[in-house]
């Protein structure tokens, strides 16, 4: 029980750190004018590194219809999208990798690339993978 717990606030240290280290979160307030909030902003980090931590040590279903998944499922891709997008500005990796492959002037071929990738790849898990 000690050895799950110390793991636990290890990984959830981890995530906040992360998050602080991209700084996703002063971004997100910065472009939402919503700095006054920024309380809100810490307990929704917090409860939903707690809530997603004891999701998957008790794995509960859900009998949802599919009306609220659409939105669950949109919150669920813009949060990955913003990290994944916070973590490409805060390494350069496009530039970086635009100037390697000779495609200087045309970042947005690349950007464009990476996200219908992206698409596909999620739709193809989803159609492919799920009720199997």
């Amino acid at each position: 029980m000690f050895v799950g717990l110390a793991g636990g606030l290890a990984v959830g240290s981890g995530f906040v750190a992360f998050l602080s280290v991209l700084g996703v979160i002063p971004r997100l307030m910065q472009l939402t004018k919503t700095m006054k909030r920024i309380r809100y902003y810490e307990w929704a980090v917090v409860l939903g590194a707690v809530i997603g931590g004891m999701s998957t040590l008790w794995n509960p279903i859900f009998h949802l219809t599919a009306y609220l998944l659409v939105p669950i499922g949109l919150a669920s891709g813009i949060f990955v999208g913003m990290i994944a997008a916070a973590l490409t500005e805060v390494l350069n990796v496009l530039p970086i990798l635009a100037k390697r492959i000779g495609i200087d002037g045309q970042i947005v071929f690349l950007l464009m690339a990476i996200v219908f990738g992206k698409i596909i790849g999620s739709l193809f898990q989803w159609i492919y993978f799920v009720d199997k």
